[in-house]
């Protein structure tokens, strides 16, 4: 039996066992929830089995990138290139932010640390725009300049 049908199996096993918990949870209705705690079991069951699929899905996507990575080796070169870019826009947002200790509305006091992490994903977020924006620019400006 090849992967292909395995999926397809899966994926139906899945499928019913969805149904059958909206099927349910359709028969006893939104105040019959509400308002009896041993009918919530029925929603976690619906979340529990959401949260596996998501599992599956991320998992798949993760091994098979991987994968596809490692089989092809040019591809892993620019992967790493753009991680080690990536990895020098977050290095330089976070030596150009400084930290310090704020009061927060609700009483608790942000550390240092967390002041200046914060400060360096905006700073990063800035910077990956004005690098996309260029790129853009430039690459534009190129493709009308070449016709």
């Amino acid at each position: 039996m090849n992967i292909q049908k395995i999926v397809k199996i899966v994926a139906l096993v899945i499928g019913l066992i969805a149904v059958f918990f909206l099927v349910r949870i359709m028969m006893l209705g939104d105040e019959a929830i509400k308002t009896i705690p041993e009918n919530q079991g029925i929603l976690s069951g619906f979340a529990n089995l959401a949260y596996i699929v998501l599992a599956i899905t991320a998992i798949t996507a993760i091994v098979f990138s991987l994968v596809n990575l490692v089989s092809h080796p040019d591809k892993l070169k620019k992967a790493l290139m753009s991680l080690g870019v990536f990895a020098l826009v977050l290095a330089v947002a976070w030596f150009a932010s400084s930290g310090q200790e704020r009061l927060l509305s609700d009483g608790t006091t942000l550390t240092a640390g967390q002041s200046q992490m914060i400060e360096a994903g905006i700073k990063a977020f800035y910077i990956l725009i004005l690098l996309a924006a260029g790129l853009m620019l430039f690459f534009g400006a190129k493709k009308m300049l070449s016709k």
